[in-house]
């Protein structure tokens, strides 16, 4: 029993085991990640950032001035990220959703600013659902109204769609319906009708409610908030425009007022007014990440991660991070494919060198450096100096290689030349070294292959590390890195056949 719990627990089974545990740790990490803090994963993802900002204008009498404003509050479209009282002289403070002003007496033409900041919160944290209103209270109709309500009702039943969708639709019907006109008000006004289609509702023992939201358009300047209708309908609240009878809520539409509450409330003045103005700017959902961690109240775990760091260090690891990647996919091609290259991981610094210059600048500075590298080594080797001098004048002559390339690139304006200066001086070095050694020891063409083999790992991975998306991704999502770290080592146990061997021992593996 004990040999077989020894056979089953292995090296190759333990790690499998990390490796599964890092998957699911790696996934939930990106599933939290995109949907409470806004990552996601493409690079430079668009985020709207509206400015709303309301102007409110009075008269003041000489009394004291109290202001009550409502203001928007975070939904499940938008969220609240910053806001912004200019009212000298004014105490402020927000309660229950309202902006609350106050001051001691003053006289003439007052002004006062709110200003708040909101971004898309479409799949973030913070929904919940409404709780069921209780029965509203019937309306005081007398026998003459309760009779022209039950016939507008009536007639109501003749229009598409559920009980506040009929009602919008017949009062707005044209012509318009001698009892719709009857039951009117003197001054039809879009407020008053919404009030005579919520009593109608009431009357039907529907809850019903007020609704004021904005239109975030760019460059929407000096308008009054739109008014609509909501009502509970099969256990749940639906928005009802009282122009068409369209439920939902529009596309870009916040609501900043609900209920029978007004949107402004003033003492100590007349003749208010209150304007909106919409501005849109455009950041990136990577750059809100910050302020959504802290309304998700997890603003100590963000400034503890990279994110928080400054962004030319975010930048530096932006490139480490990525590296390994970049290991696994040497390790897989020498262990796997079984490429042999000059170096374990030469190709990654040749890769690195290649982002720096471009890919066919660099591939052809490449291939000058090594044939003049070689063509010189093989000079020395006449020479029959010892190891360490032999590769430090080696490394001198790449140097000078180097600079007479980069000046030539300069002087000609070629961006070949100029790309010789990012090539790795001392890598450069021992790949002429090593290529020289093993065309001497195994001849030219185990030199000459090397050399491709390290060129064609060098591309791969300058596939991989050149590509913007997978940067960000391994630098938003690092937990990634722990998902490599085991697939390595898993990799480390394979003791089977190299691709490349497979041709050369069919014999033994038939």
């Amino acid at each position: 029993m004990l040999y077989r719990l020894k056979r089953l627990v292995t090296i190759r089974f333990i790690l499998t085991i990390f490796l599964l545990i890092s998957l699911g740790y790696a996934g939930y990490s990106m599933y939290y990640k995109i949907n409470y803090w806004g990552f996601s994963l493409a690079p430079k993802t668009r985020a709207n950032v509206w400015t709303v900002e309301a102007d409110v204008s009075f008269e003041a009498d000489g009394n004291p001035i109290k202001i009550s404003l409502a203001t928007p509050k975070s939904s499940n479209e938008y969220k609240v990220l910053d806001q912004d009282i200019v009212a000298p002289g004014y105490q402020s403070s927000l309660e229950d959703g309202r902006l609350i002003l106050t001051s001691a007496p003053r006289e003439g033409i007052q002004n006062v600013y709110y200003r708040i900041l909101l971004f898309d919160n479409e799949g973030a944290k913070g929904k919940v659902e409404a709780p069921t209103p209780p029965a509203p209270e019937a309306p005081f109709f007398d026998e003459k109204q309760k009779a022209v309500a039950d016939e507008i009702l009536f007639l109501a039943q003749k229009q598409p769609g559920d009980l506040p969708q009929q009602i919008i639709r017949l009062f707005n019907q044209i012509p318009p319906e001698p009892t719709v006109v009857a039951f009117m008000p003197l001054k039809k006004t879009p407020k008053a009708t919404a009030e005579i289609i919520s009593s109608l509702l009431a009357y039907k023992k529907v809850p019903s409610r007020l609704a004021r939201g904005i239109k975030l358009a760019e460059n929407k300047q000096s308008f009054e908030p739109d008014l609509m209708l909501e009502a509970y309908i099969d256990g749940r609240w639906k928005l009802y425009d009282l122009s068409t009878g369209q439920i939902g809520l529009p596309k870009d539409f916040i609501i900043i007022q609900r209920g029978g509450n007004s949107l402004l409330d003033l003492e100590g003045g007349s003749g208010s007014v209150v304007k909106f103005s919409v501005l849109k700017s455009v950041t990136t959902s990577f750059s809100l990440a910050g302020k959504r961690a802290k309304l998700a109240n997890e603003k100590d775990v963000f400034d503890s991660s990279i994110y928080n760091l400054p962004v030319d260090q975010q930048n530096s690891l932006k490139w480490l991070m990525i590296f390994p990647l970049a290991i696994l996919i040497i390790a897989v091609i020498r262990n796997f494919i079984g490429l042999s290259t000059m170096g374990t991981f030469t190709p990654m610094l040749l890769a690195m060198a290649l982002v720096k210059t471009g890919l066919i600048p660099g591939i052809i500075c490449f291939a000058i450096i090594m044939t003049v590298g070689l063509l010189i080594r093989a000079l020395f080797t006449r020479l029959n100096l010892l190891l360490v001098p032999r590769i430090s004048a080696v490394v001198i002559c790449v140097i000078l290689i180097i600079q007479f390339m980069t000046v030539f690139g300069y002087r000609f304006s070629s961006s070949i030349g100029s790309s010789a200066a990012f090539f790795p001086i001392i890598i450069m070095a021992w790949i002429i070294e090593r290529a020289s050694i093993t065309w001497e020891e195994e001849g030219a063409f185990n030199s000459c292959r090397q050399i491709i083999f390290s060129v064609i790992a060098a591309l791969a991975t300058y596939a991989v590390i050149c590509n913007e998306t997978i940067r960000y991704i391994m630098f938003a999502f690092n937990e990634l890195n722990l998902v490599i770290l085991f697939l390595v080592m898993l990799l480390g146990t394979y003791t089977g056949y190299r691709l490349t061997e497979l041709k050369r021992f069919r014999p033994l593996v038939k």
